[in-house]
């Protein structure tokens, strides 16, 4: 009998390993990355693209505006006056995936060095005089802990994690926000969507952080890496996928606001006025998805080895490349480069802050017709 159910389990064995390799290669979620979309493609009748009419590019409106709030972007003192010897924070929110891609996977410094801190620390381009990177976001902290300017989590980022660096609150000015929730049942095309549901917390948390962070000009947003190998409900497929929706409509959201004279448009949404200060300016950080070992069209992908065990949270390798993406779109963003790189280093074309200027009206450009989600 012995052999017998020696042969029967390492039958089972190797079942069990070519279905994990079967399951790695034709995971039985298949979508298109929200980039790789264009004009005619479409999920469930949502349009692609990470802007309307299938752009992966702001409209020109909408960057006018960004550009003007990114000029207010200077070092600011303790109480959030200008400063030659001042600093500029970028600060960090989110959960575990978060926290693991933007500094370590506990949080606090100092950060590993393959994640983007440590990446961008080690890149001479990066201004390493008045910026400080800052990590807000740590493990388990789902988008419900960060929508109201009372969380915690805020009072734990202004005594802990800005404090250790000696900065306050006043000198927050640019934000990347990546946040999920936990065990969604939901998917897409249910009028109770879970992305429905993380679209109204992510105009919470947009407003939260302009309360918090009086000062704070751009806050960028990311949604979830692939879930396709993941082996629990905490956050799979296709909810990773359907988070860029969330994060799509968000931005637009504030941008048919904007073009309609500051009246919300966007009930889930709510007030994102960024000129009455309701909210900072908006827009796409790094779009991180793709559809596992299928190339995106400039080559990601996303491998198995990527991540942990749970199929979920990202593996070393995956906490690099997010923090490969993170620190390629802060050097080439527009809105960016004035403040995130050194002076002199190339891309940035810096000019001349003044204490005194103020941000230019978007509302003054020729309103751009709102696009239907």
């Amino acid at each position: 009998m012995m052999p017998t159910r020696r042969r029967c389990a390492s039958a089972a064995l190797l079942f069990l390993v070519s279905a994990g390799a079967l399951r790695a290669q034709d995971p039985s979620f298949v979508a298109t990355p929200l980039t790789d979309m264009g004009l005619s493609g479409s999920y469930l009748g949502f349009s692609g693209g990470l802007y309307a009419d299938g752009s992966n590019a702001p409209p020109p409106e909408h960057a006018a505006a960004g550009a003007a709030h990114a000029r207010q972007i200077q070092p600011l003192d303790s109480s959030g006056n200008p400063s030659a010897a001042g600093k500029i924070a970028l600060l960090s929110i989110g959960m575990s995936n978060t926290t693991q891609e933007f500094c370590s996977q506990e949080g606090t410094q100092p950060c590993d060095p393959w994640t983007f801190v440590g990446q961008a620390l080690a890149d001479p381009e990066v201004d390493h005089t008045t910026l400080a990177l800052v990590n807000g976001a740590r493990g388990g902290q789902t988008a419900d802990t960060w929508d109201s300017p009372s969380d915690l989590n805020y009072d734990r980022i202004r005594d802990v994690d800005l404090a250790a660096q000696g900065l306050t609150e006043a000198q927050v000015q640019a934000v990347w926000v990546k946040v999920a929730n936990s065990q969604p049942t939901n998917s897409l095309t249910n009028t109770d969507a879970d992305a429905y549901t993380l679209e109204t917390q992510i105009g919470s948390i947009a407003r939260a952080l302009r309360i918090r962070y009086p000062h704070a000009q751009l806050a960028f947003f990311s949604s979830r890496i692939y879930a396709g190998y993941a082996t629990s409900t905490l956050n799979p497929e296709p909810y990773a996928y359907e988070s860029g929706f969330a994060v799509k409509w968000i931005v637009q959201a504030q941008i048919d606001q904007m073009a309609n004279g500051g009246t919300i448009v966007d009930p889930r949404a709510g007030d994102l006025d960024s000129d009455n200060g309701a909210a900072p300016w908006i827009a796409w950080g790094p779009y991180l998805w793709a559809d596992g070992l299928l190339p995106r069209s400039d080559g990601l992908v996303w491998d198995p080895a990527d991540f942990g065990g749970d199929g979920t949270h990202p593996s070393q390798s995956g906490e690099q490349k997010v923090g490969a993406m993170l620190l390629s779109f802060f050097k080439s963003d527009p809105r960016t480069q004035p403040w995130f790189l050194a002076a002199g280093a190339a891309g940035n074309r810096q000019t001349p802050r003044l204490p005194t200027e103020t941000a230019r009206n978007p509302r003054e450009v020729p309103a751009r017709p709102s696009t239907p989600q």
